[in-house]
């Protein structure tokens, strides 16, 4: 960021003045993922891992309708699963966590995908950013603060956080938000690294927070 982090109290006077400036920017709180169930947004989540929604969007058709149980991803054909997940990248370490992460919820969960962080941490391939993402958009329920790599570029460049770490740059989001703002907040900071605050190019001229952002114009 290249300035030093503001005091807590500072960090959450921006947050408040950014929450309503980003809520009309981005007043759409609808994941980009498509997903019709628990099990197909905890798997569309897996496969997003570096790559695009979009192009997990095209390979889930083919993906929900071949497989539509945990039972079935746990019994899928290794060589069949990667196949069909091939074009989303490191696909074989995908196909690992699907079929491990389906296994657990039939040896564990009756075949349901369970709703506490706790569970939801448990199983193959679901770190904190795929539980949150899971709680908040298939069960309403919100105990932590989605940190995908948007999330934490934007937040650091805000001034929000100096961490790099996810679980540590959630805990700074948590510490100065409201919890009514922990799910909006971060999926706006995701539309915001998508439309403006590229990692290599930002759009500072073009952005329409770059006045409350201790980086603007600075990253080059």
């Amino acid at each position: 960021m290249g300035k030093r982090l503001a005091s807590l109290a500072r960090r959450r006077e921006r947050a408040a003045r950014l929450a309503p400036r980003l809520a009309e920017l981005y007043p759409g709180l609808e994941i980009s993922l498509d997903w019709e169930n628990p099990l197909e947004l905890t798997v569309a989540t897996i496969l997003s891992a570096q790559c695009t929604d979009a192009r997990v969007n095209a390979v889930t058709p083919a993906l929900f309708a071949r497989y539509r149980t945990a039972e079935e991803y746990a019994d899928a054909e290794p060589e069949e699963l990667e196949e069909l997940i091939r074009s989303t990248g490191f696909f074989r370490n995908k196909a690992k966590h699907i079929r491990g992460m389906a296994a657990r919820l039939v040896a564990d969960f009756e075949g349901e995908v369970p709703r506490t962080m706790e569970e939801l941490t448990k199983l193959p391939g679901v770190a904190r950013k795929t539980a949150n993402v899971v709680q908040q958009n298939a069960f309403g329920e919100v105990e932590g603060v989605v940190v995908d790599t948007h999330v934490k570029r934007v937040a650091r460049r805000i001034g929000l956080t100096a961490a790099t770490a996810p679980e540590a740059v959630e805990r700074d989001l948590m510490k100065v938000l409201p919890r009514d703002q922990w799910h909006p907040f971060s999926w706006r900071l995701i539309q915001h690294g998508r439309a403006r605050c590229d990692a290599r190019k930002p759009d500072c001229e073009g952005c329409e927070i770059s006045d409350e952002c201790p980086s603007a114009f600075a990253v080059r």
